[in-house]
């Protein structure tokens, strides 16, 4: 902020308004002053911004005529629509304007423009450089001068180009249009609805074959009975399927509804008015009296008002603001939004300010000369509650964790009193979907200084601008966490948004099962034509009734449609839906959603499982096991050895003051264990204890629940919390911690022991895998601390793989992280370096210009890091973290291996941490041998490790991301082709996209079905590209299992979805689509041999209801009722997981079963069929349905309809192998319904023979006939070659 305006003089205007009570000063406040010595070279008179040449003649000045006497509000109000019409060009070309001193440009709109190079310098522009109309005149923003000519070529419609960098101005209007926020996951619009999902239900072949079978009956020729016989199945299935997309894309736009209409606060800024003619700081008497009586809406009302301040003067803010309520939709690029806490972020934001919910932003009216001390004190960020620039979101549904992200405001925002937000400026990248990654920069624009020599005139001053970087933002879908309020402008919208251009629309699944149903109906289509075509043949081509042979052909072809069942696929999505109710009602699996319905069987075809270790195999919860000082390694009862030290080291002498803690403090050791060996232990033991307290990114948060006070910490690791929480088990407690300091406090006698001013941090990245801290400790007494003596200290702990280049030569480093990796700990090396003051000012410098590179900015800060930091660090010591495994992980993979599934374990962790937690979960067998390849670089080696593997099939590959990477990329199909033949894989160091392509290259090398389950937002891409994808809720957060098919809530839940769930939804599955295979094919067999009887004649066997009967009312609840079905109990599929495996063989629905049945539909229709015809006689089909002249016809319908019915029926019974009461009922229930429904057939069947004993004997006989060949083959089969369930069920 500039200092106050030093020109004042005593003397104000009064509180008269008469126009003629002036007095020199009040014509020209300004005048009193002289150029200040800062003042920039100067510039012509014709460089003048025709803003701030009005503020050198007072608004009162200009009123000829107008003493005393007040603009009426109607006035005033239509000479602001005439300027803000004339500005709305302005606007509309992005706020670019022309240079000052044009006189062409218009003041109101409708005049004619002037090009440039025709302009000359007349009378009126010299007039106008000295001259400046009053400012509701002007019209014009402070920042943003009105310039007399428009700049060409720039439009406010243009839309900005999405992969270029944005300059965002805050709270205004921006040049260039931005996507709308609106989110929409909607798959179709009004108009879009039915042509997409008929389209993509007549690409299946049964859907278009019965739509062209449904389309020849307007063809006369080919009509065959009633059009609703064939339409109406069709019409049945297409309407079942489009209500289903119909009802989850409503439920999707509701969804979209609720999450755009909600509301949100966002401050509606004004631009203060400028060039009024009251002196800088001074304010009439009556306009104070206003203020206090209320009048503090923010809008300047009348001329009056506008005089009562100056935008330059200090302490007056550039803008008032206004709250209001916008929905989400309506949200814009460059809007500043309050945000409260669980509140969900609309849009990506940079955080400007936060402060506490007890405190009210400043009042958003022009305050009056009392009024600039408080507003310069809170411009200063003195405000309440504008301290911290801290805050919590939650990220669980971005990238899957669940542990709270802590979000920093910068220094240069957050002293900033919001009235001046107006002249901050944004400048961020293009539009990014990498949700941990933000470059970006913002500027603050000076205040205008404004004075009186017209021939002069000064420039702002320097922009200030500071670094933003992932600290800094929210993005969209993040929820606040904090107890505060925050604001934030709106960086990107709707599409560009981080969360949008993450979420790639998941792979459309489409299970195993479907496609071998797809080349079975194919083949039943091409018998069809076959069957139809040697029909025609044997009538020797020859026209039947009038009709070409072609023609009788088509009929025939309509005739056995029913040979293709439209049905199936209903009955299919049905049955899933029953599978997937059977799973989420299991209550041994509670919590297991089934988020895709379409492919359960495949859990039943598994052969393949990758599986990520943290968190699926472990339980994410972290214990801190072990560390390690050098000389001597502390675990378990050891620990109590540490807690002393740690009490020495931070304890002060009975009676004297507490002082503070720093590294170069002495130990106070007592004299019975002084010697010198334990001191240097114990020296030891404080430092790393110390290190480990304070070189981490966790933050104590404070919570009431049921009343009581709880500390819980909060970070991004779960490693961080583990050791954060050891330390206070050893007596050194993280009191506070935010952005700008840290203090400790001693477990035993609660004082605070160290105190530390954080200079910087540097977080854990994927990249980097360490993380350090730069603190300058406090010391002396804990009353009055002091920062002078305390010394400055670079912290840093990470991964072995890194530490070990960056800390001083040691020769015990490497063994002690092997031990610890080996018993299954997650290592990690801490180690410090003191730095001088003039060295840490180096740093600084250097490290503050690589933080405002807009490229390559992380490459150019770990270079300074490197040079100045992270070189010869001391080691202080390794720490063990242990990850302990799920509830029954062991019996799960030894179950699952058993039933012949091959487990592959992707993991980011090091080789020697996956290889224990290989071995101690059993992943690896007892004795099996383990081939490690790791640091793989030469392909030599990558060839004779390879021939190797193929000579022993049975071992453990545990390979290194490096070594995966050389092996993918030049010897990818011969690494694949031994892989998937290994029993078990472990890859250790995978990174995500690895993962995936894993997953991707065993699907296309092997075409067997392959299952992933993990817990984290790093697991989505794997799961996506698996063929059944599984994620478990775990510490991670649920983006895993909001992504994935199914969703579980322990890994032991997996082997029950597959080993049973998925078992019988294959069984099931398999038997039910050959059953209505079978039931459409026994039908068409009858139409054969009756068409061949009536001598090749192309009519109708079973018409109209007949026939739509047949396949819905009369056979469909028996035959769905088979998905109850099940061949062996739970207990035996969890006792012989062997019988999991002969699934993959895919022997329940094969070529073979299939031409089983289609033999016995053969037999069964042909004997049906004939025999009725034999015992009765054979006629021609009346020629139309209320010809009631051929009995006989009758008469064999009633009997072969009926006794093809009561087969059915019978079949439906052969096949159960465990009975269940639904299905007793629907088989009783539908031979009840039949018989029931024959008095209403007489129109199709002669009733009064149906009631004689003739007719009896010889339904009997047929039936008879039919069906006991077909038992007794079934039972020799069981007998002779009985199925491996019926071996273990001793049946």
């Amino acid at each position: 902020m500039a200092a106050p305006h030093h020109y004042h003089k005593p003397h104000a205007p009064d509180d008269n308004d008469f126009d003629l009570d002036l007095d020199l000063e009040e014509l020209d406040p300004l005048a009193a002053n002289s150029r200040s010595a800062l003042s920039p070279p100067r510039r012509t008179s014709r460089e003048k911004s025709y803003h701030e040449l009005g503020a050198r003649i007072p608004l009162r000045n200009l009123r000829v005529g107008r003493r005393g006497r007040r603009r009426t509000d109607s006035e005033e109000e239509d000479l602001r629509g005439l300027i803000d019409d004339d500005e709305r060009s302005h606007r509309d070309s992005g706020l670019s304007f022309g240079q000052p001193g044009d006189d062409d440009a218009p003041l109101l709109s409708g005049r004619r423009r002037i090009p440039p190079e025709q302009r000359q310098t007349s009378t009126l522009s010299r007039i106008s450089s000295n001259i400046r109309l009053p400012s509701f005149l002007s019209g014009a923003r402070p920042d943003s001068a009105i310039r007399l000519e428009e700049e060409q070529g720039s439009d406010a419609e243009e839309e900005h180009d999405p992969t270029t960098q944005r300059t965002i101005s805050v709270g205004r209007q921006q040049t260039s249009r931005f996507p709308a926020n609106a989110v929409s996951n909607a798959k179709y619009t009004p108009w879009s609805f039915l042509p997409r999902t008929l389209y993509n239900e007549f690409s299946f072949f049964i859907n278009m074959y019965f739509l062209l079978v449904a389309l020849s009956q307007i063809i006369p020729a080919l009509r065959i009975g009633y059009l609703s016989t064939y339409i109406a199945p069709l019409a049945f299935v297409i309407t079942i399927t489009l209500g289903k997309e119909a009802l989850d894309d409503i439920a999707r736009r509701r969804r979209d509804a609720e999450a755009n209409s909600e509301g949100y606060t966002v401050l509606k800024f004004e631009e203060n008015s400028i060039g009024n003619g009251v002196a800088p700081g001074k304010a009439s008497a009556k306009q104070r009296r206003s203020r206090k009586s209320g009048r503090t809406n923010g809008r300047v009302t009348d001329i009056e008002d506008e005089e009562a301040a100056i935008s330059t003067t200090k302490g007056v803010p550039t803008a008032s603001f206004l709250e209001v309520t916008r929905p989400s939709r309506t949200l814009k690029v460059g809007d500043v939004v309050k945000l409260s806490k669980d509140q969900r972020v609309p849009a990506d934001m940079v955080v400007l300010k936060t402060y506490s919910q007890e405190t009210t932003l400043p009042t958003s009216s022009p305050p009056s000369a009392e009024d600039a001390e408080s507003s310069h004190s809170q411009a200063n960020g003195n405000s309440p509650g504008s301290a911290s620039g801290e805050a919590f979101i939650r990220t669980d549904q971005l990238d899957g964790e669940t542990d709270w992200k802590l979000r920093l405001t910068s220094p240069l925002t957050q002293n900033l009193d919001v009235g001046e937000f107006t002249r901050l400026r944004v400048i961020a990248g293009k539009p990014d979907k990498k949700v941990n990654e933000f470059f970006g920069t913002v500027e603050l624009e000076q205040k205008r200084q404004r004075h009186y020599d017209p021939h002069d005139d000064i420039p702002p001053s320097d922009v200030q601008s500071a670094p933003l970087n992932i600290d800094n933002t929210v993005w969209a879908n993040t929820v606040l966490a904090s107890s505060c309020n925050v604001l934030a402008v709106v960086v990107y919208t709707g599409p560009q948004t981080r969360q949008a251009l993450s979420t790639s629309p998941s792979r459309s699944k489409t299970g195993l099962l479907e496609y071998e149903i797809n080349a079975l109906t194919k083949f039943l289509c091409i018998f069809t034509l076959t069957l139809s075509f040697v029909l025609v043949a044997l009538a020797r081509f020859r026209e039947i009734d009038g009709r070409p042979w072609y023609v009788s052909m088509m009929r025939f072809l309509i005739l056995f449609s029913t040979i293709v069942p439209v049905g199936l696929r209903v009955n299919l999505d049905l049955g899933k839906s029953v599978y997937a109710w059977f799973i989420e009602h299991d209550k041994s699996i509670p919590g297991t959603v089934v988020r895709t319905s379409t492919i359960p069987e495949d859990l039943g075809r598994i052969e393949y499982l990758l599986s990520d270790k943290t968190g699926t195999l472990t339980q994410n919860e972290m214990e801190m096991k072990k560390i390690h000082v050098g000389t001597v390694s502390y675990a378990n009862e050891a620990m109590e050895e540490v807690s002393s030290y740690v009490h020495q080291s931070f304890t002060s002498a009975t009676g004297e003051e507490p002082i503070l803690v720093t590294p170069s403090s002495t130990l106070s050791a007592p004299l019975t264990a002084a010697t010198r060996t334990r001191r240097e232990i114990g020296t030891r033991v404080r430092d790393v204890v110390l290190a480990l307290a304070l070189c981490h990114n966790v933050t104590p948060t404070t919570e009431e629940e049921n009343g009581q006070t709880v500390t819980t910490y909060q970070a991004s690791s779960p490693d961080e919390i583990a050791i954060v929480r050891w330390t206070e088990n050893v007596g050194l407690r993280l009191l506070q911690r935010d952005r700008e300091s840290m203090t400790l406090q001693s477990c035993e006698t609660g004082n605070i022991v160290v105190q530390v001013r954080i200079l910087n941090v540097f977080p854990f990245t994927s990249e980097g895998k360490r993380m350090g801290i730069v603190v300058k400790f406090c010391s002396g007494p804990t009353s009055s601390p002091q920062e002078d003596d305390g010394g400055i200290w670079f912290y840093q702990k990470g991964a072995d793989t890194v530490m070990t280049s960056i800390v001083a030569a040691n020769d015990w480093l490497e063994e002690e992280t092997a031990n610890m990796a080996r018993e299954g700990l997650r290592t990690l090396v801490v180690g410090r370096k003191k730095l001088s003051s003039q060295r840490y000012s180096e740093f600084s410098s250097k490290h503050a210009q690589a933080s405002l590179a807009l490229h390559n900015r992380d490459a150019a800060i770990a270079s300074v890091v490197k040079e100045y930091l992270e070189t010869d660090l001391e080691l202080l010591g390794v720490t063990g973290v242990e990850d302990k495994l799920q509830k029954d992980v062991k019996p799960s993979l030894e179950l699952l291996r058993n039933a012949g599934i091959k487990i592959w374990m992707l993991t980011g962790d090091k080789v020697e941490t996956a290889r224990c937690v290989a071995v101690s979960s059993k992943l690896v067998a007892r004795g099996q041998y383990v081939h490690t390849i790791a640091k793989l670089k030469r392909k030599d080696l990558a060839h004779s490790s390879l021939d190797f593997l193929r000579s022993k099939p049975d071992a453990c590959l545990l390979i290194d991301g490096e070594s995966l990477a050389l092996m993918l990329t030049h010897f990818r199909t011969e690494f694949i082709s031994v892989a998937v033949r290994l029993p078990t894989v472990v890859a250790c160091r995978c990174s995500p996209t690895q993962k995936a392509d894993i997953a991707r290259l065993i699907r296309q090398h092997t075409n067997k079905r392959i299952a992933c389950i993990g817990d984290g937002g790093n697991d989505v891409s794997m799961i996506q590209a698996a063929d059944v994808g599984v994620g478990i809720v775990g510490k991670e957060g649920r983006q895993a299992s909001l992504a994935a098919d199914f969703s579980i809530t322990q890994f032991c839940h997996l082997t029950k979805l597959l080993v049973w769930h998925g078992r019988n939804s294959y069984k099931r599955s398999a038997k039910l689509s050959q059953f209505v295979i079978h039931r459409g094919l026994i039908i068409s067999i009858c139409q054969t041999v009756y068409s061949i009887a009536s001598r090749f004649e192309p009519n109708a066997l079973y018409r109209d209801w007949l026939l739509v009967g047949y396949s819905t009312v009369y056979t469909m609840a028996p035959v769905f009722s088979l998905v109850l079905d099940r061949d062996v109990d739970e207990s035996v599929a969890n006792l012989y997981p062997e019988l999991y495996a002969e699934l993959k063989t895919g022997r329940s629905l094969s070529y073979r079963s299939f031409f089983i049945w289609v033999a016995v539909s053969i037999y069964q229709g042909s004997i049906l069929q004939g025999l009725s015809q034999f015992l009765i006689g054979t006629t021609s089909s009346p020629s139309s349905a209320h010809d009631a002249q051929d009995e006989t016809f009758k008469r064999m319908v009633s009997l072969s309809f009926s006794v093809l019915v009561l087969n059915e029926l019978v079949m439906v019974a052969l096949e159960v192998t465990t009975w269940h009461w639904i299905m007793i009922a629907t088989i009783v229930g539908t031979a009840g319904i039949y018989g029931g429904s024959v008095v209403g057939l007489g129109e199709y069947f002669d009733l009064g023979y149906m009631g004689t004993v003739g007719w009896w004997w010889r339904a009997g006989l047929v039936a008879g006939v039919a069906l006991v060949p077909v038992a007794w083959g079934k039972w020799i089969a069981r007998w002779v070659r009985p199925a491996s369930y019926r071996k273990v069920r001793g049946v």
